[in-house]
């Protein structure tokens, strides 16, 4: 079995990634940014051409950039942000060999994405948000996708998994305005100053989506977050209904999650 761990930021997919990996001995955990064989999320994909432009670019980074570097297809993949440096250069020129944000034209994103999941032969994975969140954003905020265009494209995805021992454990969130509130407190530095809401709130200020709409700000970004939630849900309940376990956000025991990998028959094996 594996597990893809999915929800709102905020909804506590870290904390389910470590609970289930401290009860799943023997498994493998796979965090944003970290290579992955289902997504490319934080990680740059390019050819070699360019990835020896790259080398060349910042010879003083290339040992730690080969290092993260991963061959597949023909490509080169490049988990960036795992790199250490000062240089915020750095890591604004890896972004822009990203595939999510349409940075890439879509029959392109959904080959790449589509192939990946159908490629993908190992087991023993829990995945943390390698499903919905980067492929739902970027579809709705940057190409400005219709929820039935989104649900025709997870009808292909359900197709490309087709064959493979999965669950979903999806993680909803009944105040979303309150887990944003607590996340902006964890990601804020010693004096407080808010780290991560502000690149959040800018990313959803600026992109096509909300531009074409007039939306900006704090409200409009919790309407989105409620938007994308009914739509992820939809996803579970209409296309991976046998593949999808619903949990509240924050609101699970122990016990509750043994139980699922029992059932799975996980926990029981250890």
């Amino acid at each position: 079995m594996n597990y893809f761990v999915e929800g709102l930021q905020g909804s506590g997919k870290s904390t389910m990634v470590r609970k289930l990996s401290g009860l799943s001995p023997g498994y493998t955990a796979v965090r944003e940014g970290e290579y992955s064989p289902v997504e490319l999320s934080w990680c740059a994909c390019v050819n070699g051409d360019q990835y020896e432009e790259i080398l060349s670019r910042y010879p003083d980074l290339r040992s730690e950039i080969e290092k993260k570097t991963y061959s597949e297809d023909g490509r080169k993949i490049i988990c960036y942000t795992k790199i250490a440096t000062d240089s915020r250069a750095f890591y604004q020129d890896l972004e822009q060999y990203e595939i999510y944000n349409n940075l890439i034209p879509f029959d392109s994103f959904r080959s790449i994405v589509l192939e990946r999941y159908r490629k993908w032969t190992s087991d023993g994975m829990i995945f943390e948000c390698s499903l919905f969140q980067n492929t739902v954003e970027d579809m709705i905020l940057f190409r400005q996708a219709s929820d039935e265009e989104i649900m025709t494209f997870y009808r292909l995805v359900r197709e490309a998994l087709d064959g493979k021992e999965y669950r979903i454990i999806y993680l909803k969130t009944d105040d979303i305005r309150a887990n944003l509130d607590v996340i902006r407190k964890e990601r804020s530095d010693a004096s407080g100053n808010e780290l991560w809401y502000p690149m959040m709130l800018g990313f959803f200020n600026d992109c096509p989506w909300s531009k074409a709409r007039g939306l900006q700000g704090n409200n409009d970004l919790i309407d989105h977050f409620r938007h994308r939630q009914n739509l992820e849900l939809r996803i579970c309940e209409e296309i991976f209904p046998d593949r999808s376990v619903i949990l509240r956000s924050k609101d699970y025991t122990d016990e509750s999650i043994k139980q699922l990998l029992m059932k799975d028959q996980i926990y029981e094996r250890y």
